[in-house]
């Protein structure tokens, strides 16, 4: 696992200000799917960074593909967008809800993405991260939706 310092001053250098998107991914039986990473304790949703030139919203369907095989068909809704200054100074987080997708292949884990699943949400996993654990209690109703991550 590479220490988060390590990261964030990597993108800290290469980025002003920095912008991700991520996808809580819906399946028919109202389980959501989670990523474990290789770089950062904890689960969330999966996603990334927005690249030049790149649009969020494709960022997000992108990301969401390279990490978990997830091909997302349509429009993802858009669930909001949150300050994560608490944790990464000047980043902010598009989130996404998605019900329309497949997944014909899931990629071996490997150094980014360790393992990943679907979950009951009366059943997540241990080491859930607060952020991600909120927009779950936003998205499906138990909360008001926040600004902060």
């Amino acid at each position: 696992m590479l220490p988060k310092f390590l990261v964030q001053t990597y993108f800290r250098w290469s980025r002003g200000m920095t912008l991700g998107g991520r996808g809580i991914v819906v399946d028919k039986q109202g389980r959501v799917l989670l990523i474990r990473h290789g770089y950062i304790k904890g689960w969330h949703f999966p996603g990334g960074g927005v690249e030049k030139g790149e649009c969020i919203e494709t960022s997000a369907i992108r990301e969401i593909l390279e990490e978990t095989g997830v091909v997302v068909r349509g429009r993802p809704k858009l669930h909001g967008i949150f300050s994560q200054h608490k944790n990464f100074p000047n980043d902010h987080v598009a989130v996404y809800i998605i019900r329309d997708w497949e997944q014909p292949a899931v990629p071996a884990p490997n150094m980014e993405i360790k393992e990943q699943g679907f979950f009951p949400l009366d059943d997540l996993p241990e080491g859930i991260t607060d952020g991600t654990q909120r927009r779950l209690e936003e998205a499906f109703g138990k909360l008001d939706i926040g600004l902060e991550w």
